[in-house]
């Protein structure tokens, strides 16, 4: 039977702190918190408050500015046990905290008695003043397609925070240094409506006469409660019950690998903790893996990634996953943006010519010439970008997004232009082997011809693999970086900046990494590649499962999946579905899988269809998919994962839409299932009744019981796929 917990988990007090009382009124993710930011002084002057109702963020102002105090108001926790810098800087080589306060005697926690004795680090950066603002878009998305009708930026309050050296640090420098006087440090904190989030990074204008170099910068050092203790050695330490992620983020398809500067440290001043060998890991710091020893030109201003912290209420897996996808609809909306794509298998005229009036027939909305299709964009022939240019003309007139594929990094190119390895001095030692380096020569040539590509031809998206994974490179001949310490920063910088030159363009991004937070829109939903040269009946039961677990944080329109409609990596015609009309029940069930589940594929071969009883499979669930596409871009419940002995399914949920659930369910047997049906609708915002019908039958009342569940009779034909749509 499919059943879930009810997923409302949340931490409860005895004795509340203030104001924690007035805040648990409503489920954050269930209805909208409406309250306003705030940034406000206490009654005193000497603090500064950021709060939404969710989380509450507390600065202390005098003798210097620091965090000190850290509350997650959904639950009444203290986060913040210990005072520590707002930042760290090394300038020229030499370090400097931003803020802090010294002196608390106890670790361990941070009473309120205890901060009017706090003092501050004579050589510390020294609070300057601050400023109030609304928040602003990190870069521009220009919307062209479907999506949903999310703000940009999201709507909240910043605060800004201005350093300068202080006298103390000015003598201890003495005349040789007196240029960093000129130079001016900001730390930003923005902080959002509805949500328990909240993001930090930090600008330094260089105001002096003359370069200077940032070497190394942490932009978050958080002294947070420590989630477990454990007395003896430990190897498997959990950390604090907060999410943290950057956009500085690379190499993998989810946050969690891609998070290269989430850094849970030891405290050294944490001196009461009850490790023996005090390695608890409890202290945030959020920097850069390397470097980034940028130069900072006088008169320029340089700026950090952004840091975001999202806080939880509940340790439990789904809720939890709930809030990460609602954070990313936050601060990377056009992740929603989920259009039904064709991969095209040749790019000769002729062939995207097919797939366009193919696509418009059946409604899909986007062609891209696949890998191994003939597509170049490296092709600068004017006869080349003209014939483009007249297919992107064709394909718009029939409302068809156009564009490609082109490979990256995965490749080499040449010693001279390939990353340098630090360890041997030679190319080679990437992730994927030999890669090219983005600063090189032909790094720089390669980005020149991407922009211009999409100036002269007018194509929709790019398909970009093997992008930059985060190599760093050696080579001290690349126009692009000095050597080592900086070559990491400075080809993220190259790609990012390209994105968000994309997305200001309405151009949508296709790539299998971690970019969502400066561009792109859709990455893999977790698979292997070979695995769709499996026979056609497991490539189906995989393509659930993958679903089902690429969905617990991401929404469904982050994750590609595939669909061989021609032969992919073997198999023979075993693992193909061409020709189409042949094997009609594999490729239904591919469509019934991805669109049931509002999740998008490659289809990749030369048509969609082969007859009219293909076309009118094909169209039928474009058609199904359309009619409830909303719901299906919502938030995913997962019910039960695919195992082929038993059906299987997943609950789409949105409180905010007339149909407020939308369940997809599977039978992978070759008999029918009858079940009495339990589904969990707590999400969906039901509180007392609902009305289901079975795919587009009739309306049924329902009575939710206490769990917020309710008990519905189903029957799914073998080898079948039904739904059940909740209001």
């Amino acid at each position: 039977m499919l059943t879930t917990a009810l997923l409302t988990t949340v931490t409860m007090l005895l004795v509340a702190p203030p104001g924690y009382a007035d805040r648990l009124d409503t489920d954050w993710l269930v209805t909208p918190v409406r309250k306003a930011v705030t940034v406000e002084k206490s009654n005193d002057g000497r603090e500064i408050i950021m709060d939404n109702g969710l989380i509450r963020r507390t600065f202390r102002l005098q003798p210097n500015a620091a965090t000190v105090a850290l509350d997650n108001l959904m639950t009444g926790e203290s986060m913040l046990r210990g005072v520590k810098p707002e930042a760290s800087l090394t300038i020229d080589g030499m370090s400097f905290d931003i803020g802090g306060l010294r002196g608390q005697p106890n670790y361990a926690y941070l009473l309120d008695e205890w901060k009017d004795a706090l003092t501050f680090d004579p050589n510390a950066w020294q609070f300057i003043d601050y400023q109030i603002d609304q928040t602003r878009a990190r870069f521009a998305w220009k919307r062209v397609r479907h999506c949903t009708d999310l703000p940009w930026p999201p709507r909240g309050v910043s605060l800004t925070m201005a350093y300068g050296l202080s006298d103390q640090a000015k003598k201890t420098l003495g005349p040789s240094r007196a240029y960093l006087d000129s130079v001016a440090v900001q730390i930003h904190y923005e902080m959002y409506e509805g949500i328990p989030l909240m993001c930090k990074w930090l600008t330094i204008h260089n105001g002096s006469d003359r370069l200077i170099r940032l070497n190394r910068f942490t932009s978050e050092i958080l002294a947070m409660v420590e989630y477990e203790s454990e007395v003896d050695r430990y190897e498997r330490w959990r950390v604090p019950n907060l999410h943290v992620e950057s956009d500085y983020a690379f190499a993998g398809m989810s946050a969690s690998v891609a998070n290269h500067t989430t850094h849970w440290v030891r405290d050294p001043e944490y001196l009461t903790q009850v490790n023996y060998l005090r390695e608890n890991p409890c202290l945030l710091e959020s920097r850069p893996p390397v470097g980034p020893e940028i130069d900072i030109p006088s008169g320029e201003t340089f700026e950090s990634f952004r840091t975001f912290e999202l806080a939880f209420d509940s340790t439990e897996r789904e809720r939890n996953g709930l809030a990460v996808r609602r954070m990313y609809r936050t601060i990377a909306p056009w992740i929603t943006e989920n259009p039904i794509m064709m991969h095209v298998r040749q790019a000769d005229p002729n062939s995207v010519r097919l797939a366009v009036d193919q696509c418009a027939d059946v409604g899909f909305e986007m062609v891209i010439m696949t890998f191994g299709s003939g597509f170049n964009l490296e092709n600068e022939d004017p006869a080349y970008l003209a014939q483009l240019k007249e297919l992107a003309d064709y394909a718009h007139s029939k409302g068809i997004e156009i564009g490609g594929y082109s490979l990256l990094s995965s490749r080499r190119i040449s010693d001279e232009d390939d990353v340098i390895d630090v360890a041997t001095g030679k190319p080679g030692g990437a992730l994927f082997g030999n890669a090219p380096c983005l600063g090189s020569r032909w790094g720089q040539d390669y980005f020149r011809k991407l922009y211009a590509f999409y100036e002269k031809t007018g194509f929709d998206l790019l398909e970009h693999d093997g992008s930059y994974p985060g190599d760093t490179c050696a080579s001290r001949s690349h126009p692009g970086h000095r050597g080592h310490e900086d070559s990491q920063w400075t080809q993220w910088k190259t790609i990012t900046d390209f994105y968000k030159w994309c997305r200001s363009r309405g151009v949508y991004l296709n790539v299998p990494d971690f970019y969502y937070l400066t561009g792109s829109t859709k990455c893999g939903m977790g698979y292997r590649e070979t695995n769709w040269s499996l026979p056609r009946a497991q490539q189906i039961l995989h393509g659930r499962q993958n679903i089902y677990d690429g969905t617990w944080t991401k929404t469904p329109s982050m994750g590609w999946m595939f669909v061989p409609l021609t032969e992919y990596h073997g198999g023979g015609p075993a693992a193909t579905i061409e020709p189409l009309r042949d094997h009609l029940d594999a490729y239904e069930t591919h469509l019934a899988n991805n669109f049931g589940a509002g999740v998008q594929a490659c289809y990749r071969g030369p048509r969609l269809y082969d007859g009219d009883q293909t076309k009118a499979v094909v169209k039928t669930w474009v058609d199904f998919f359309k009619r409830y596409r909303d719901i299906l871009e919502s938030d995913v419940i997962h019910l039960r994962r695919a195992d082929g002995r038993d059906i299987d399914g997943l609950l789409h949920v949105n409180p905010q839409l007339k149909i407020k659930g939308l369940a997809m369910i599977y039978n992978p047997l070759d008999r029918p299932v009858e079940r009495n049906l339990t589904l969990p609708l707590y999400y969906t915002g039901l509180t007392d009744t609902a009305r289901i019908r079975k795919k587009e039958g009739d309306w049924q009342p329902y009575k939710l019981d206490r769990r917020y569940n309710v008990t519905v009779p189903l029957r799914v034909e073998p080898a079948g796929v039904t739904w059940l749509v909740i209001e």
